[in-house]
């Protein structure tokens, strides 16, 4: 497992002058929550890690490695991204989608083999959705879509997880489950790098962040440490109250 480091990075954000460059090193077994309001760039910045977008300036490294450099094959194969919307081009099972996440480990032609097809069907069984392999994905409600998306990063298998608001259309049930599972995946050795709206899951299971201002501005670090309600409420432009539950911070909105 290798480090995922930027280095002076910029986002390239239409109309927004250059923000703070992020010098982030995302190392094996961290998890990083990215917060920050409507247009900071966390969606932004998630595609420019993963290849999608190129950056106004600066680098990512993947261990001594450009990512520049990199086959996009071979690149798949270290980074992995769960997008926050997504588009069914054409009929396809749950199954056959979640072997979609093999695809960087195939040859051109290769067809999956048997161990393909129950390493997804062990990622399906991990995110509750075995159940529907031989449904097409676009009957398939929102959150249950969100888990099969999951399910096939968990095929894909990379060293880095890069996801796009994961709880997005989850119960409160499966954000659980989700968040436990990233935390597995997590001690295991693989990095995951988020973006969140929920400040509150964010403390509860990040152990690192990134404040992204809608300025351009933005800290970073240890989770303890960019807790500070006094950063938050400038973050989202909101008062927050702070208290503590099991030794984790939980922040509630002051009412107006």
């Amino acid at each position: 497992m290798q480090t995922l480091t930027t280095r002076e990075l910029v986002i390239d954000i239409p109309g927004r002058p250059d923000g703070y460059p992020l010098d982030l090193n995302i190392e094996p077994g961290q998890i990083w929550g990215v917060l920050g309001p409507n247009g900071a760039g966390k969606t932004t910045l998630l595609h420019t890690i993963a290849g999608l977008r190129a950056p106004r300036s600066g680098s990512l490294l993947l261990g001594e490695q450009s990512t520049a450099a990199m086959k996009r094959r071979v690149l798949s194969q270290q980074l992995g991204l769960v997008f926050q919307d997504r588009q069914d081009g054409f009929p396809a099972t749950v199954l056959e989608t979640a072997l979609i996440g093999r695809h960087p480990w195939l040859s051109p032609w290769q067809m999956e083999s048997a161990d393909d097809v129950a390493m997804a069907e062990r990622a399906l069984e991990a995110l509750d959705v075995l159940h529907l392999k031989d449904r097409l994905v676009n009957t398939l409600s929102g959150g249950e879509r969100q888990r099969v998306a999951i399910a096939t990063l968990m095929t894909q298998a990379p060293h880095t997880w890069l996801l796009d608001e994961p709880t997005n259309h989850l119960d409160l049930h499966h954000q659980v489950s989700v968040l436990q599972l990233l935390t597995e995946q997590a001690r295991s050795g693989r990095s995951v790098f988020m973006c969140l709206h929920d400040l509150n899951l964010a403390a509860r299971w990040c152990d690192h962040l990134l404040l992204l201002f809608p300025n351009g501005e933005a800290c970073w670090g240890a989770a303890e440490r960019m807790l500070v309600p006094s950063a938050l409420e400038r973050l989202y432009d909101q008062e927050l109250l702070a208290v503590e539950v099991d030794g984790t911070p939980l922040f509630v909105p002051r009412k107006g």
